[in-house]
């Protein structure tokens, strides 16, 4: 089995470990987070944030990104292009538990949570989250380090930006153009096309 590390020890990782178990690709070899103290199922907290730089052998170590993202896409950022500059594999990671088109592309460190449906010819950028049950239909294309929240229904050939967050339980209209670093609020129905930068509450 790949080692892996996952990076963030908060909420959004005890989603993320069960994904990760879910694939059985994976030794888990614990968290990295600034609260050593913390435990997630038997899995401690290995180091702070100073810790991967110190590992030798990155090729051969993966790394999980376990943090999310709703109000402020930056720290994901960072540490992916952090990540990155030191080595490690990122890779992408799909629950057992979504059902994925043959025909679609995803990027690497994106992650894609249980129940999600990812329909033909859909592409997904790098170090995205597309979160539990939610829809992303025919030929859309999600830009990186962007957030598709829970039960969120992408129609037909939506183009959505990069470093833009989706919430839970809305629904993008096929066609639907949406910028980047946009925020839809959680239950958004989404008709027309959303410029860079706007924040639909």
């Amino acid at each position: 089995m790949k080692k892996i590390i996952l990076v963030g020890a908060g909420g959004h990782a005890k989603s993320c470990l069960d994904i990760i178990k879910s694939t059985k690709k994976y030794r888990i070899l614990g968290f990295i987070d600034n609260d050593k103290s913390k435990t997630i199922d038997k899995y401690k907290v290995i180091g702070g944030d100073n810790y991967l730089k110190n590992i030798k052998n990155k090729k051969n170590i993966n790394i999980a990104i376990t943090i999310g993202q709703i109000k402020n896409y930056k720290k994901r950022n960072e540490l992916f292009l952090k990540i990155k500059r030191l080595g490690f594999k990122i890779p992408k990671i799909v629950s057992r538990h979504a059902l994925i088109s043959d025909k679609s592309s995803i990027l690497t460190g994106t992650m894609i949570f249980h129940g999600v449906i990812i329909n033909y010819g859909v592409k997904v950028g790098e170090n995205s989250i597309i979160n539990t049950s939610a829809l992303i239909e025919h030929d859309t294309k999600i830009g990186s380090n962007t957030h598709i929240a829970t039960k969120a229904t992408i129609n037909g050939g939506v183009k959505i930006g990069s470093n833009t967050f989706i919430g839970s339980g809305s629904v993008i209209k096929e066609g639907v153009e949406i910028g980047d670093n946009c925020i839809i609020g959680m239950g958004s129905i989404i008709k027309k096309d959303v410029k860079n930068n706007s924040l639909i509450k």
